[in-house]
């Protein structure tokens, strides 16, 4: 980790290269709120400017070594700006001093009592409950969100209080960078196989990541989940587990019982669930979550306690999670001018699919569900190939678009989602794989009927084609 000391409540000058990632953009809109003078660069995003607080924040469109200010006190790359980048060979040349994005949040955390959130699944959605929670009770968290919250219009903000809330991100071990007060890993699963070679090495970081939680602070992790419970055994801090009431779970154990945290009494309202919250068997509040899935439940539990381990009292929480909105792309539902329903997710993992569809259901009942999903990296496709064939069993047609190879070579692209397609189809959903992305719009427009609910799936570029469906031609009100 960089020895890098630099006070981020002290205004600097920075350049992000990478800026508009999503990651990227919340470190741009806190450091933005700090008073931080920001300049920045990306390689594909049409738009040359972003709003922030109210700001125009100018970027250059591609990577130039002339777009680093010699002036500049500090250049934070994102994780796919390699070495090469003649942005960073600048800032070499100039001794401007370098952090990637994760190494940034470090020194955020250092600075500030920081909680972070890791796990398989549940990261962006969990920060952005526990930022607003902690915000929402007065508590003025700084945060760094991997999503647009939707109350608030903004993935990262700068407050005044003590603490940091970040996601703390296990691909390539980015979040061995963090050393945070407070932390919950939601959860652990295969996946991120270009740079995990097996379950164990992946087991390994998680390991490493809870050992980086100190012994006065606390380590949130649910009681059904093995792997989570394998990894905080190298752990000092405090573990607390939590335990979600009727929720179908094939890892629940003897634990759950016991759980710390404990959702029960739980009631479907008309966006998401009223609860009764306990903590060491005692009553702790009853509370309302505002989104849909129950998988929410379990994260929104999470958020619970890391806001109680940092000191926002009972009656606060209860009255602070209900003004959760959601999350952008996670479950976000879009109606196009005429009515319809297009619901946009990021979900590119089975499980996460499987939640997906399964809430999808709930909300919309028996109306027909057209899946549009673009995979996300062939490593990840061809590895988890069987679990992702019935993972989509709750649609009446799933629609597959090219593989997005993200950080790998696409040789083999085709050839696997040839596969997949044809498991799918096995499993009894009706497939229909196209040849790009842009042949989805017109497919949906003429396959969907009135009432359906399409939803568009990936963590590519595929979510373009949600806002296309939303603002222009409702799917099944086409000629003829």
């Amino acid at each position: 980790m960089s020895a890098i000391q630099i006070p981020f409540d002290q205004p600097r000058k920075a350049h992000l290269v990478g800026i508009c990632g999503a990651g990227m953009r919340a470190l741009a809109e806190l450091l933005s709120d700090l008073g931080w003078t920001l300049t920045g660069s990306d390689q594909s995003e049409p738009d040359t400017a972003m709003h922030i607080g109210g700001r125009q924040l100018r970027f250059h469109l591609g990577h130039a070594a002339s777009h680093v200010a010699p002036e500049t006190d500090l250049l934070i790359f994102s994780p796919a700006v390699t070495e090469s980048n003649p942005e960073r060979a600048t800032a070499r040349q100039l001794g401007i001093p370098q952090l990637s994005y994760s190494q940034f949040l470090g020194e955020l955390m250092r600075q500030r009592t920081g909680i972070a959130v890791a796990g398989t699944h549940g990261k962006t959605t969990t920060t952005a409950m526990l930022a607003t929670i902690l915000r929402e009770c007065g508590l003025s968290p700084s945060a760094a969100i991997g999503g647009e919250v939707v109350q608030y219009d903004r993935s990262g903000w700068g407050g005044e209080g003590p603490f940091f809330v970040a996601e703390s991100c296990e691909y390539r071990r980015h979040f061995l960078d963090h050393s945070p007060k407070f932390a919950t890993i939601l959860g652990i699963e295969p996946d991120h196989f270009d740079c995990f070679p097996d379950w164990n090495s992946q087991l390994e970081a998680f390991r490493e990541f809870a050992a980086r939680v100190p012994p006065d602070g606390v380590l949130v992790i649910p009681a059904e989940s093995e792997a989570a419970a394998i990894t905080v055994l190298s752990s000092e801090a405090r573990i607390e587990t939590t335990h979600v009431e009727h929720v179908p779970s094939p890892h629940r154990g003897e634990g759950t019982r016991s759980a710390n945290w404990l959702a029960r009494d739980i009631r479907k309202t008309q966006n998401g669930f009223r609860f009764q919250v306990d903590h060491n068997s005692t009553p702790f509040c009853e509370t309302e979550l505002a989104v849909p899935g129950r998988h929410n439940l379990e994260n929104a539990l999470a958020a619970i306690a890391l806001a109680c381990a940092a000191g926002a009292d009972s009656d606060s929480i209860a009255k602070a999670l209900p003004k959760f909105a959601g999350v952008r792309r996670r479950f976000e539902v879009l109606r196009s001018p005429n009515g319809g329903t297009i619901v946009d997710d990021y979900a590119h993992h089975p499980t996460a699919i499987r939640a997906t569809l399964k809430t999808a259901r709930e909300q919309f009942g028996e109306r027909g569900l057209l899946v549009a999903f673009q995979p996300h990296q062939i490593s990840r496709t061809r590895q988890l190939m069987s679990d992702f064939a019935g993972s989509f069993t709750e649609a009446d047609e799933l629609f597959l678009v090219p593989i997005f190879a993200a950080r790998e070579s696409s040789d083999d692209g085709d050839a696997t989602l040839a596969e997949l397609a044809d498991h799918v189809s096995d499993s009894g959903v009706p497939v229909r794989r196209l040849a790009s992305l842009d042949r989805l719009k017109p497919t949906l427009d003429d396959a969907a009927r009135p009432d359906d609910v399409v939803l568009i799936l990936g963590a590519g570029n595929i979510s373009r084609i949600a806002h296309e469906l939303s603002a222009g031609k409702i799917p099944g009100h086409h000629a003829g």
